[in-house]
C-alpha cells in the first residue's frame, strides 16, 4: 500500500517560511519571509486534513480549490497545482503575499480549530506560483479566436486587471485607462515592497501587455478623456477605479504642515522604490527619516505606514487606535510584524487635536474605553474624561480609510446611480450599473475592501460582460 501523503498534521507541526530578523528588515524594503524549499513546501502541504467540507475554500472569496492544490504540492505535482490555482485566481502569487489569511482561509482551517496549527496556505500558494514563473509555466493569454468586441476598463488595479485578463483570454479587445503612470493601482503604489515586491506586479502587467491588453496611462477620466468618449469607443465599459478620497479629521490644528494622508505618504515611498524623483519625499515632507511619527488608524493601511516609517529611519513610531488589539480591523500577523520592528501600539486612544505653530509638534490624545456594541456588533469606544495627554510628533499620518470620489459629478454623468455612501449602485449578480453596458467592480462598489474581493468581482463581471457582448445589439440595448 502506498504511503499516505496527507493528514500529517498530527505528526508534523505548523512551520512558516523563515522570517528575516527584525534588525535586518528595518534596513531594507525586501519581503520579510524567505521562500519555502521544495521539501518544506511539500511537508507543510501534507498537513492538510483533506476535509469533506473544506472551510478554507468556502471562506476564500475566490473559492480556490485549496485542498486539491495542497495535495498536488505534497505529491510533487507542482505544475498541476499551479494550473488549478490559476484556474480560480488571476494573481495567486499576489494573494499568497498580501491576503489576510488569518482572517480568511487559514483562520477557518479545520486543524487550526482543533488546536494543531493551521496549514500555511498562503505561503504554499506563493511558493507554487513563484515556482511556476521560474519554470516558465506562466504564459500570456492566447485566445483561440479574436473577437471584434471591445471593452474599456477604467482603473488598472486588481479588479480591472483581473477582468482584463479574463476578457482577453476570451479574445475580446481590451483597453485599460488609468490615472497613474504605471498600472497596478494600489498593488503598485499603495502596498509597500516589503509586503509585495514591485517586480511581482510588473511582470503580471507585462504579461497582460504581451497578451494584447492596451494600457492608456496618465489618463484622468473627466479631464483627459470624457466618460462618454470611452463609452463611445467600446461595446462595454467596466468601472474599477477603487476609492482614493481619504477620510479626514475635523480637529483643531488639522491643517498644520507635517500632517499628511496615508495614500500620499505610501505613494511617495513606493515611487522612490522605482527610482523616481519625488520632490515631497526628498524635501522631507513625506519622509519619516529622523522624525517622531504618529500614525492614526487601525487598518492594514495604517500597518503599512508604521512599517514604512521604521524603514525610513524614524526615531520613534507610534500608532493610535481607538479600540483595542482584539477589535482592530488590521491583520494580527501584521501587528506582530510591526511590533517586532519597533512600532509601539497605543490602544484605546484617539486624537483630539494637534499642536504646533506652522508645523505639527504634537498630538492631543484622548484615552478611550470600550462601551456597548455599535450597529456593526463591535464595542463602541467612549471618551474617558480628564485622561487627555500630549504626544510629541514631527510627522502625523492619517490612515483613516477611504471614500469614493463623486464620479457622476467628476464625469458629468448624473445618470450613473450611486448609493448614499457614494459607491456605485449595481446589480450584484451581474455587476451592471444603471447604465446599459456599463459595469462596476471592487472598492468603488463595496467601499474599501480586500484585493482578493476586487479580483473576484473583476472575474465575475468579465463573465457577465461576455454574456452581454454575445447578445444581439437590440437586446443588449434594452
Amino acid at each position: 500500500m502506498a504511503k499516505q501523503p496527507m493528514l500529517k498534521f498530527v505528526t508534523t507541526s505548523k512551520e512558516m517560511p523563515e522570517k528575516r530578523s527584525a534588525d535586518a528588515r528595518r534596513e531594507d524594503y525586501d519581503e520579510i519571509y524567505r521562500e519555502y524549499a521544495a521539501d518544506k513546501a511539500a511537508e507543510q502541504a501534507s498537513r492538510c486534513s483533506q476535509c469533506g467540507v473544506p472551510y478554507c475554500q468556502s471562506h476564500c472569496p475566490l473559492h480556490n480549490n485549496i485542498p486539491d492544490w495542497l495535495m498536488m504540492t505534497a505529491t510533487g505535482r507542482l505544475q498541476e497545482a499551479y494550473e488549478l490555482s490559476q484556474a480560480t485566481n488571476t494573481f495567486p502569487e499576489i494573494c499568497g503575499r498580501i491576503c489576510p489569511q488569518d482572517r480568511l482561509c487559514e483562520g477557518n482551517c479545520v486543524i487550526e480549530q482543533a488546536g494543531h496549527g493551521t496549514v500555511t496556505i498562503g505561503a504554499v500558494e506563493k511558493y507554487i506560483t513563484d515556482t511556476a514563473w521560474e519554470r516558465g509555466w506562466v504564459q500570456p493569454a492566447t485566445p483561440t479566436q479574436e473577437r471584434g468586441e471591445s471593452v474599456g476598463i477604467i482603473g488598472a488595479g486588481p479588479g480591472g486587471l483581473a477582468a482584463a485578463d479574463r476578457l482577453r483570454r476570451a479574445g475580446v479587445q481590451v483597453t485599460v485607462y488609468d490615472r497613474y503612470d504605471r498600472a497596478g493601482g494600489l498593488l503598485t503604489y499603495g502596498i509597500p515592497s516589503f509586503k509585495l515586491e514591485k517586480p511581482v506586479v510588473m511582470r503580471r502587467i507585462e504579461q497582460l501587455e504581451a497578451a494584447g491588453v492596451q494600457f492608456v496611462l496618465n489618463c484622468l477620466v473627466g479631464e483627459d478623456i470624457s466618460f462618454d468618449a470611452i463609452r463611445g469607443k467600446h461595446d462595454a465599459v467596466l468601472i474599477a477605479t477603487g476609492v482614493y478620497k481619504s477620510r479626514d479629521l475635523a480637529a483643531p490644528g488639522a491643517g498644520l504642515e507635517g500632517i499628511v494622508k496615508a495614500i500620499d505618504y505610501l505613494t511617495a515611498s513606493n515611487r522612490k522604490s522605482f527610482g523616481d524623483d519625488v520632490a515631497e519625499y526628498d524635501s522631507g515632507m513625506l519622509n519619516a527619516d529622523g522624525k517622531r511619527v504618529v500614525v492614526i488608524g487601525g487598518g492594514d493601511t495604517a500597518m503599512d505606514c508604521v512599517r514604512t516609517a521604521v524603514r525610513q529611519g524614524a526615531t520613534s513610531v507610534k500608532l493610535l487606535y481607538r479600540r483595542d488589539r482584539d477589535n482592530m480591523p488590521g491583520s494580527q500577523r501584521e501587528v506582530l510584524n510591526a511590533e517586532e520592528e519597533g512600532v509601539e501600539f497605543v490602544w484605546l486612544t484617539a486624537p483630539a487635536g494637534f499642536t504646533g505653530d506652522d508645523a505639527v509638534s504634537g498630538v492631543m490624545v484622548q484615552r478611550m474605553r470600550l462601551g456597548v456594541p455599535d450597529a456593526s456588533g463591535r464595542r463602541a469606544p467612549e471618551l474617558i474624561d480628564g485622561a487627555d495627554y500630549h504626544e510629541p510628533a514631527d510627522l502625523v499620518i492619517k490612515a483613516l480609510g477611504f471614500e469614493p470620489e463623486a464620479l457622476p459629478t467628476l464625469w458629468n454623468t448624473p445618470e450613473l446611480t450611486v448609493t448614499r455612501w457614494g459607491t456605485i449602485r449595481c446589480d450584484h449578480a451581474t455587476h451592471m450599473t444603471s447604465l446599459p453596458g456599463v459595469y462596476a467592480v471592487g472598492d468603488i462598489v463595496r467601499g474599501a475592501s480586500l484585493v482578493v474581493w476586487a479580483i473576484r468581482d473583476g472575474r465575475d463581471a468579465a463573465d457577465a460582460m461576455l454574456t452581454y457582448l454575445a447578445q444581439p445589439a437590440s437586446v443588449a440595448a434594452e
